[in-house]
């Protein structure tokens, strides 16, 4: 059953991603660049990476809010979580996720899982942002706005450390960088490859 808040964040989400895309756009082509085979978009929300990718991909999108659309230009859009893909072990080439795992129920189960549906040497490609540092003001401000930002938006925790838990997940080799964008509480972005 769809939360109640489900339509109202692919509302806003329509209106908003599209602006967050282009402060993201080289960053993505770079990140995307040579992606073939069977890739699995976890949360693809309203399809803002669908055109980064290339036509070798067999396109895979898991998303949990029935209330998004997209169009998918032959890629497949399943109904479904982040924790509970339903893929089999070792199916897929890469595991794509971007401005996902700030809002999932469990970030850690989340990446087990995407390691698990991981082909041997596959790749999990990431943007989030996270945390700021502990003690700063911006991590305050983060703490506090936590209960009003996740309700308005999907469940988005501004507050939540993924570097750490990415970090913690048992990829074989992480590779990672930390950027700013100009976004007040969102802030910063990490992005970068783990592998299986």
């Amino acid at each position: 059953m769809a939360r109640i808040g489900d339509r109202w964040f692919a509302w806003l989400l329509g209106k908003v991603s599209a602006h967050h895309d282009r402060l993201l756009e080289d960053r993505k082509r770079r990140l995307f660049e040579g992606l073939s085979g069977t890739v699995v978009e976890i949360g693809p929300g309203t399809g803002v990476n669908l055109p980064y990718y290339s036509q070798d991909v067999r396109w895979i999108g898991i998303e949990p809010n029935p209330f998004m659309h997209m169009k998918t230009a032959g890629g497949e859009l399943r109904l479904g979580f982040a924790e509970k893909t339903g893929m089999p072990d070792t199916s897929v080439d890469a595991v794509v996720c971007t401005l996902v795992l700030c809002s999932v129920a469990d970030p850690a189960q989340c990446l087990t899982e995407i390691r698990r549906i991981l082909k041997p040497g596959g790749r999990f490609l990431f943007v989030e942002h996270v945390a700021a540092p502990r003690g700063s003001m911006l991590h305050r401000m983060q703490r506090l706005i936590k209960p009003l930002w996740g309700f308005a938006g999907g469940g988005c925790d501004p507050a939540r450390h993924t570097a750490e838990v990415l970090m913690r997940a048992g990829f074989s080799h992480v590779q990672m960088e930390e950027f700013r964008l100009p976004l007040s509480i969102v802030a910063p972005h990490i992005m970068g490859v783990a592998f299986r």
